[in-house]
């Protein structure tokens, strides 16, 4: 299947077909006759976790799903959508999700199986909003996994990383719509970072903190406060050292703002303010590689400082990078089980080669703060060490082994990282 890579151009998919099923019948017969089989979404994975030697199925053709159930508060939509697609209609029905990533184009199915996550003290990731799914099995059924029927099941179903099968809908849980601002300071010294770092994330629904690691501080730190009705809230021109910035930003510098969200406190809905970026534009740099980190809230100081420390060994590959924290989750395999999380993401110059000799320095000063992975990012550390980040990896085994006894939906990054073969 030549010609067809991911998102960033940097892995070239191996599969040997690619289907476009237009019903869930056409999938259903796929799955029930392939081999070897995963799903692929916005591709905006970084390593391999959605390839396969076998049959690879894009869901972008098949029907749009988009049904609300007031009285339960939930909307189910299908599984090849993004969120970027659902957040307007929801917010036109007087709904929200909790949470949304830094990018409205990733699909919905994809970032819920790899644990994708927004950021804020109190928000946990975005497949934590999943209360029922139904997969596409090895045999070619359609199972119906729910939260409310089968709880301790359902923890480890949702973030699958694609090895239980292909998710033809997700239900998700609702709020009502909200309004949210945004604003930006410039220039927040390291060391006041490390002295209030629990203020500092406490002071809006979402905070992000930027910073290219060339000097000790973050040129950018970006507050997503909701809005209620009658608010009169005006932020301060100084947030713990930084500036208010007086123009609208991008995180990465030289690049215009014109692709980014709204800021500058301009109210608007949720949905156009939770990303950092617009749907309609190329989000981020668009020429970059991504790997992302996720460490106990407990060691986000210590993590911090160990990283700065090494900064001279990477940051002339980096374009940027961002910091947020997470909320703790029930999810196996999600990288925020069981522990508030603080993420370090970085977004580096897509050159692969000078970037797996910077990798494992970064890896190794974070080693000491039990550090986990993104699934869907790029990553040195060895499958054995990832495998020991995850308590719930046996149960988790034993589900793909009961549900995909063939092994059909396994493939070389489950090998790896899941099973250690």
């Amino acid at each position: 299947m030549a010609g067809l890579t991911n998102w960033a151009g940097n892995h070239a998919y191996a599969a040997a077909r690619l289907h476009e099923p237009r019903s869930v019948e056409q999938l259903q017969e796929i799955a029930r006759k392939a081999s070897f089989v995963r799903a692929v979404g916005s591709r905006h994975s970084f390593n391999d976790i959605a390839d396969t030697t076998g049959d690879l199925v894009s869901l972008h053709r098949m029907p749009r799903r988009f049904e609300l159930d007031e009285a339960a508060g939930t909307v189910t939509v299908d599984g090849g959508v993004s969120y970027g697609v659902i957040g307007a209609p929801l917010d036109a029905a007087g709904y929200a999700l909790n949470s949304l990533a830094s990018l409205p184009h990733i699909s919905v199915a994809g970032s819920c199986a790899t644990a994708t996550h927004g950021s804020g003290d109190r928000v946990a990731n975005l497949s934590t909003a999943v209360s029922a799914m139904e997969v596409v099995t090895a045999d070619g059924e359609i199972t119906i996994f729910e939260r409310d029927r089968d709880p301790d099941l359902f923890d480890g179903v949702v973030v699958s990383v694609g090895a239980l099968g292909i998710v033809t809908s997700l239900t998700l849980d609702l709020q009502p719509t909200f309004r949210m601002r945004q604003d930006v300071y410039r220039d927040l010294p390291l060391e006041m970072v490390a002295a209030r770092l629990d203020e500092i994330t406490a002071s809006a629904d979402s905070v992000s903190l930027f910073t290219e690691w060339r000097h000790p501080a973050f040129e950018q730190v970006w507050l997503k406060r909701r809005v209620p009705d009658g608010s009169s809230f005006e932020p301060p021109h100084e947030f713990f050292g930084a500036t208010i910035a007086t123009v609208p930003m991008h995180p990465i510098r030289g690049m215009s703002a014109a692709a980014c969200t709204p800021q500058l406190g301009v109210a608007g809905p949720w949905h156009e303010r939770l990303p950092h970026f617009k749907m309609d534009h190329t989000p981020s740099s668009g020429a970059e590689l991504q790997s992302e980190y996720l460490v106990p809230r407990r060691h986000a100081v210590d993590a911090l400082l160990a990283i700065h420390a090494v900064r001279n060994r990477f940051a002339a590959r980096l374009q940027v990078c961002e910091v947020r924290t997470i909320a703790a989750d029930p999810l196996w395999m999600s990288t925020a089980f069981g522990r508030d999380s603080v993420a370090f993401h970085f977004t580096w110059l897509p050159d692969w080669d000078g970037l797996r000799g910077v990798l494992p320095i970064i890896e190794a000063a974070l080693a000491p703060f039990e550090p986990r992975p993104h699934w869907g990012k790029l990553f040195t550390m060895s499958p054995a060490a990832v495998q020991t980040r995850y308590e719930k990896l046996p149960a988790f085994t034993a589900l793909i082994e009961r549900v995909d006894p063939s092994g059909k939906f396994r493939n070389a990054f489950v090998n790896r990282y899941v099973f250690g073969e």
